[in-house]
């Protein structure tokens, strides 16, 4: 499907500057209605890409249905399917990237329940890739075709250059030798492209997301669609709760050290392994993710991306609906054992509303704030055990390893641990990537870029993340409509939070090394859906909302990247 601006627009971009507003105002208004000519033409292009869609769709999965009943007879059955599968997925997302983009946003929060529910191969842990990977080939070839800038925002060219020239220097000089030297017992090769991808991997997901954004109401559509995903998973992440809490699931079961360490026994309903030994007051739940840190982290990424919605939609139902979503982040981030989540939703949701000015709203701010201490009250009083339980479980663990110190051990090993320029190599750190070779379990994040890449690796990777955070600031600082603005400002404060996070390694694993990029693209998408809307109260006569004209040539340019399918 194509968005195409009103062509009234294009006619204002060409007009005489005496002229423009006058004529722009008469062509809105007294455009004339489609001649049944033009409704039919229309008709027949609707009916055109069905059909091409379904024409294609069929070669494809008869395609992939063939080869996936040779590789049952010649292999086994679940290796057919597996491979069918991939095929069709592989294919239409290269087709529809647009669609391919939206479906990888929805299948983040629960591969860990899709993984575990068909049987927990690593392969299907990386199965998010067949969306992402097709979809960005897609979007290159789209920017190839219309001239279209692939890197987005221009200003981190210089950085990533660095960055990239010193991640090849760091393979050829450390994995290479690596690799010969392993004489087959492991991959470092192998291993280095994993630990690039889980530090770059998505980065790609800044321009998916600026070209799928073409108007105001596909920004809105996405917001929205992210916090019903937020809603679905702590829905879920509940229900997996009330189901160990009631004995429906057995939960962790042994002697002990195995009382204290989570495991996929225990599994129950969503997610993999999980943690529930409430007679030694342990619990730490998973949600829809693989392991309770990646939902933790999923309810600390959260809170930006409800807040923004609860503040910031120009709707009010689903300001409301926003602020149910927050309710249900604080709520699950005190029932899942989860420690960093609890001490962390709190502190972004403060640290939003000071850096948004959204505690100067008070329009907004008491109605939220108040429906929201009511929900946590409520909640807090229907088992104040728990409450005290994960408080005190809270407590005790950072007196028994302050993060702070925590945190300078790891820099200080880290740092001991260099043998050169580069680094110990690509991928040596990174969990993710043990199957190709041995690794180190790190931490904290800037400690594994040390490890992995060496001092200047690290300099040159935080000085790309730096140039977003400007960049993306300047972008939602740009924004003048106060709703855009707001989500603008929500979305930034995300890019800066994680950019220089100290604690965990929250951009190395799911689902914040999906959700930094997709917040970056946003926001760096707002200033062009800002033009557009200013561009339209301007021909309604609203004089207080003119452009300039290098606003009008970036509207222009925004009109051109709007083919995107």
């Amino acid at each position: 499907m194509v968005a195409e601006f009103p062509h009234a627009v294009a006619l204002r971009l060409s007009m005489p500057k005496t002229k423009k507003k006058q004529k722009a105002q008469k062509t809105a208004a007294e455009a004339p209605p489609l001649s049944l000519k033009e409704k039919l033409a229309q008709k027949r292009k609707v009916a055109k890409g069905r059909q091409a869609f379904i024409q294609y769709t069929g070669a494809v999965v008869a395609g992939a249905a063939f080869l996936g009943l040779l590789l049952s007879v010649l292999a086994e059955p679940k290796l057919g399917v597996v491979a069918a599968g991939g095929i069709i997925c592989l294919a239409l997302c290269f087709r529809y990237p647009r669609q391919a983009i939206y479906a990888f946003i929805i299948y983040v929060p629960f591969s860990g329940t899709v993984t575990y529910a068909l049987g927990g191969s690593a392969l299907l842990q990386l199965a998010k890739d067949a969306f992402f990977f097709p979809a960005a080939t897609g979007v290159f070839l789209f920017c190839t075709r219309y001239k279209q800038n692939l890197l987005i925002p221009q200003a981190i060219k210089l950085p990533l250059m660095i960055v990239l020239t010193l991640m090849t220097a760091t393979m050829l000089f450390v994995n290479l030798p690596q690799h010969f030297a392993a004489g087959g017992s492991e991959q470092p090769i192998l291993l280095g492209i994993l630990g690039i991808k889980a530090v770059l991997g998505y980065l790609l997901l800044i321009t998916c997301v600026y070209y799928l954004i073409r108007t105001k109401e596909d920004l809105y559509a996405l917001l929205r669609l992210q916090v019903v995903l937020i809603l679905i998973c702590c829905g879920l992440g509940f229900m997996q709760y009330m189901m160990l809490k009631t004995g429906r699931c057995e939960g962790t079961v042994g002697t002990g050290d195995e009382l204290f360490r989570a495991s996929l026994e225990a599994r129950c309903l969503v997610g993999g392994s999980l943690l529930y030994s409430p007679e030694q007051n342990q619990i730490r739940l998973p949600g829809t993710f693989v392991a309770p840190w990646q939902w933790g982290w999923f309810l600390i990424s959260s809170a930006f991306f409800t807040f923004g919605t609860a503040f910031s939609d120009r709707n009010f139902i689903w300001r409301i609906i926003g602020l149910a979503a927050m309710a249900a982040v604080a709520v699950m981030s005190l029932l899942s054992g989860q420690r960093i989540a609890l001490a962390l939703v709190p502190v972004v949701v403060g640290l939003l509303l000071v850096l948004t000015g959204q505690i100067a709203n008070l329009k907004r701010f008491l109605p939220i704030g108040i429906g929201l201490v009511l929900i946590l009250m409520f909640a807090m009083a229907r088992d104040p055990e728990v409450v005290s339980e994960r408080l005190d479980s809270f407590i005790s663990r950072w007196e028994a390893s302050p993060p702070q110190a925590f945190i300078m051990q790891q820099l200080n090993w880290a740092y001991k641990q260099q043998q050169g320029i580069f680094g110990r190599g690509a991928g040596r750190a990174t969990n993710a990537a043990r199957t190709f070779g041995k690794t180190k379990l790190v931490e904290t994040y800037h400690s594994k870029l040390l490890y992995e890449f060496g001092i200047i690796g690290l300099v040159g990777i935080l000085a790309l993340y730096t140039v977003l955070t400007i960049v993306t600031f300047k972008a939602y600082r740009a924004v003048k409509e106060p709703n855009l603005r707001g989500y603008g400002a929500s979305m930034w404060v995300f890019v800066l939070f994680i950019s220089y996070f100290p604690y965990y390694y929250p951009l190395d694993v799911d689902p914040v090394n999906v959700y930094y990029w997709l917040a970056a693209g946003i926001v760096l998408k707002l200033p062009d859906i800002d033009r557009q809307e200013r561009l339209e109260k301007s021909m309604e006569g609203d004089t207080t909302k003119k452009l300039s004209k290098k606003e009008l040539r970036q509207i222009q340019k925004a009109k051109e990247a709007a083919q995107f399918n």
